[in-house]
């Protein structure tokens, strides 16, 4: 028996040893991906290489994206690309790039996992789940970024835009406007300030005002920036004053940010139902339980 067990161990170290050499292999015989360097990839990345963690495990993830470009997954990719873009090309990543961090994760995941059952003791099953859980937590942290990006344009949005109708109020075209909006911003690296100076920066590389607005509809996929940009390419096409368009816009916003939060706070008394029964319940039983420990105890019996 002894000998089985001994021959199945050997057996599997021989066949990770090999699987890994395999995989060095073929991570060797393709080249990486080249480090994106231009444009808004270029920009994501070389912010993200400030970062000694993402610095360290930046060139394997490139290989792997070399090894990984290979696989006829087009479809897959095709469904990746609109996640980095409404994530603000997250961290200048491709598609392949994110499948390559997904497979570093879950390898990370796998021998921390490993060597936590070994300290610790439990069950090899319950291990399995690491694998998965790294797998996973690229595509969750990625979905999270996208969430508070599109929360923190539509939180901006109607200020900029009652800050865009008073600058055409005062003479300024709309291109001026986002100009001002831009140079005045206090925090530069804000998504709206970041997507306005994209807007402006196609603009001047000679796109249509349309097409430059849908493309900030389509990275920051929201109700508030599609009905704004509607509303901007409608009040070009039928020669309608824009400065009055966006005063009707930044009103509209603002009183659906108000029963946005209107909304929260009638659920916030919902949610608070739950904590002050319990509340309610701890105060009864400090009230009432003296009186019941002394009742068991026979403590209201005649001498």
């Amino acid at each position: 028996m002894t000998s089985a067990l001994d021959l199945l161990l050997v057996a599997s170290v021989v066949l990770a040893i090999g699987g890994l050499s395999t995989l060095a292999y073929q991570l060797a015989r393709h080249p990486s991906q080249r480090r994106p360097v231009l444009g808004i990839r270029g920009l994501e990345r070389a912010r993200a290489l400030e970062a000694q963690l993402f610095r360290s495990i930046e060139p394997l993830v490139r290989y792997g994206a070399g090894w990984v470009e290979r696989w006829p997954i087009q479809k897959l990719r095709e469904r990746i690309d609109p996640r980095l873009l409404h994530a603000g090309s997250y961290l200048g990543l491709s598609a392949d790039e994110l499948l390559a961090l997904s497979m570093l994760s879950a390898l990370t995941f796998a021998c921390l996992v490993w060597v936590l059952s070994q300290l610790f003791a439990f069950s090899i099953a319950l291990a399995m789940f690491g694998p998965l859980l790294g797998l996973l937590a690229p595509w969750a942290h990625l979905s999270s970024v996208a969430r508070e990006r599109a929360r923190k344009v539509n939180r901006g949005l109607p200020a900029a835009v009652d800050l865009a109708s008073l600058c055409m109020s005062a003479g300024l075209d709309f291109p001026g406007s986002l100009t001002k909006i831009v140079k005045s911003a206090a925090d530069p690296s804000d998504p709206l300030v970041e997507e306005f100076r994209r807007v402006l920066q196609e603009l001047e590389l000679g796109y249509t005002r349309r097409r430059a607005l849908e493309g900030f509809a389509d990275r920051a996929p929201t109700e508030q920036v599609r009905e704004f940009v509607n509303s901007v390419v409608q009040a070009e096409e039928k020669g309608s004053p824009l400065a009055s368009v966006l005063t009707i816009q930044a009103q509209t916003q603002r009183l659906r940010r108000s029963i946005a939060a209107e909304e929260m706070a009638s659920g916030a008394a919902l949610m608070l139902i739950g904590p002050m029964t319990l509340i309610f319940l701890c105060v009864i039983l400090l009230l009432l339980g003296p009186l019941i420990v002394r009742f068991t105890t026979g403590g209201f019996s005649a001498p």
